[in-house]
């Protein structure tokens, strides 16, 4: 079991896995997410530590409003089934976030 959540700033451009696209640095956090498509990678074991061995897919599900972080993003990983959670980036595409609710509220996840 991991003891606490220490984070690790790790704030890098990268390709997309999901769509291609080059993503930015966020410059105020770590990105951790494609702003377009909003799929990630399961690298992380504690936040920005890039030390998970699974490097699956994330596959965005659903997005939640919580009171202490904000909308978060939920993801199933495709490789091991596991769900994590990411907060919404300023940057995030809008629409792609309503598609996600909209899928995951009428049953399509």
């Amino acid at each position: 079991m991991l003891e606490g959540k220490k984070f690790v700033k790790n704030d890098n451009e990268f390709i997309c896995f999901n769509c291609h696209k080059k993503i930015e640095k966020l410059k105020y956090t770590s990105r951790d997410h494609c702003n377009f498509c909003l799929y990630s990678l399961h690298v992380d074991i504690k936040p920005g530590d890039r030390a998970n061995e699974c490097k699956g897919l994330l596959v965005p599900i659903n997005v939640v409003d919580t009171s202490k972080k904000g909308k978060v993003i939920i993801y199933k990983c495709s490789k091991c089934g596991q769900e994590v959670k990411n907060i919404v980036a300023d940057d995030d595409d809008k629409e792609q976030i309503y598609k996600i609710v909209k899928n995951y509220s009428v049953g399509n996840i």
